[in-house]
């Protein structure tokens, strides 16, 4: 029975294996030509792979430009009224200009970078290279008061429309560069999720850093002077008529600090540049074939107008970045002049950044698991706490509002900047012949951004002229009555 149960199982095991031996021959058996391609497309993963160094590197190098326009969009309003005693009318008008300013320069920039040819060291790179050392002089005589009275508007007017313009013939190709380091998708994401939170830090760094060299300029006592100051300036035109002398030790002592600041933030220009040139290297275009040409500017500026994924994703974030702006510049005023936190106003701007950049990564993970769209909701939190505060001002309330306006910070700066990258790549597969478009797609971008925010921005700022300012006078005029009755 052994032998013949033995005998049975041996054509059960010999049919076994005899099946089965026929799919083990064929699996290595595979064309040559199949086998070339499954080691090229290998060898070329394994070459546009990004290292962690080189995304660290490409994050570094945007943050100087964070840096710089985070204490510009907290600081510059308070410091034209507080420091340079420019009236809130001139003080728009200043902050409008500029910002327009900045935005018409975008599409400028996108077509004259379109138009340059590679060189040896890429054809994006030379851009940011030159435009740096510019920048840093045009940031420092931003923050520099100027001996004279009366043109002082013009002085702050024309270095802040310079400062806009060369941050927009940086930022243009240094936002299209993602394109440029590798053609992996998830390469590129990676680096993009690199970026993001860099540049979120980067923002913080320029609030917290900035905010704590001048905190002393804004003292509660200097506030009571400038609102005086800045009244007397309202009566009459800024060009030709002086305003009331200050004390000279308080206006030595702001001059100085908001000078210290902006020569250790053209310092972080310095070393992000240095970091960007060392650390990244460009590539010519690896999504067009070498017999494509580049397309010219005005014909892919009508395809990308045309382009419906494009217009959508424009006009949604064009309003967002809005809001997000005119909540970021306006808070540290409220707060500093409206609800009397004089001295906690820098410690609610590390809130916010603090609470933006800690929530970077649940983000991601919410745009990963529930869409990118869905993400669009959190951006809205901040609106209920924001209106809170105006109605019942107090310092817990600030801080949640604060720690809230953070989280919808995070969301709308991550969501345009994930999204765009899509729209480039479903563009490229419409036009694949359509050689060097992303610099168009970038720059008109940042033109609609700036252009509504400037306008949002400008609209809030002339507002104080006729309602804050009269608010805070009345305030403080109690504040004074009281201290000449007690006396």
């Amino acid at each position: 029975m052994a032998a013949a149960g033995a005998g049975g199982d041996t054509p059960q095991q010999g049919d076994g294996p005899g099946k089965a031996a026929p799919k083990a021959t064929l699996l290595p058996e595979e064309p040559p030509q199949e086998q070339a391609l499954r080691r090229s497309a290998e060898e070329l993963r394994q070459e546009y792979r990004l290292s962690v160094c080189s995304k660290l590197c490409y994050a570094i190098g945007g943050a100087p430009n964070q840096v710089a326009t985070s204490a510009t969009a907290f600081f510059l309003q308070i410091y034209l009224l507080d420091i340079a005693h420019i009236t809130p009318f001139h003080a728009s008008l200043v902050l409008f200009i500029g910002k327009a300013w900045g935005a018409v320069t975008d599409p400028v920039a996108g077509f004259f970078i379109s138009k340059s040819k590679w060189t040896k060291i890429g054809r994006l790179m030379p851009w940011m290279l030159g435009c740096t050392p510019f920048t840093i002089v045009s940031y420092f005589f931003m923050w520099y008061l100027p001996p004279f009275v009366a043109g002082r508007v013009m002085w702050y007017l024309t270095f802040y429309c310079l400062f806009q313009a060369l941050t927009t013939l940086f930022q243009v190709p240094y936002s299209a560069l993602t394109m440029f380091l590798s053609p992996d998708q998830k390469e590129r994401d990676s680096a993009t999720a690199y970026r993001m939170m860099v540049e979120v830090l980067g923002t913080l760094m320029g609030a917290a850093l900035h905010g704590q060299i001048v905190a002393s300029a804004h003292a509660p006592d200097r506030c009571t002077l400038n609102l005086t100051i800045n009244a007397a300036d309202s009566s009459s035109s800024v060009s030709n008529a002086p305003n009331l002398a200050e004390p000279l030790g308080l206006q030595s002592h702001g001059r100085e600090v908001y000078m210290i600041a902006a020569g250790v933030i053209g310092g972080v220009y310095l070393f992000g540049i240095v970091i960007l040139f060392i650390g990244v290297k460009e590539r010519d275009d690896p999504y067009a074939l070498n017999s494509d040409k580049a397309i010219p500017f005005f014909k892919g500026l009508r395809l990308t107008m045309k382009y419906s994924p494009y217009l959508k994703l424009t006009a949604s974030f064009l309003l967002i970045s809005t809001a997000v702006q005119l909540e970021q510049s306006n808070f540290v005023l409220f707060c500093t002049h409206a609800a009397g936190l004089h001295n906690h106003f820098q410690y609610l701007v590390v809130t916010i950044l603090v609470s933006a950049a800690v929530s970077i990564p649940f983000w991601q993970w919410f745009l990963q698991q529930f869409g990118k769209k869905s993400a669009a909701c959190g951006i809205s939190w901040m609106i209920p706490f924001a209106v809170m505060l105006v109605t019942i001002p107090n310092l817990v309330l600030a801080y949640v509002v604060a720690f809230v306006s953070g989280l919808s910070i995070a969301a709308s700066l991550l969501l345009p900047w994930s999204m765009l990258p899509d729209v480039v790549d479903h563009f490229r597969l419409l036009n694949p012949h359509a050689k060097g478009p992303e610099t168009i797609f970038y720059s008109s971008y940042v033109f609609f951004t700036k252009m509504s925010a400037g306008i949002g921005l400008g609209i809030s700022a002339a507002s104080l002229e006729k309602t804050s300012l009269c608010v805070l006078m009345t305030t403080y005029g109690e504040l004074i009555t009281n201290r000449i009755t007690v006396n």
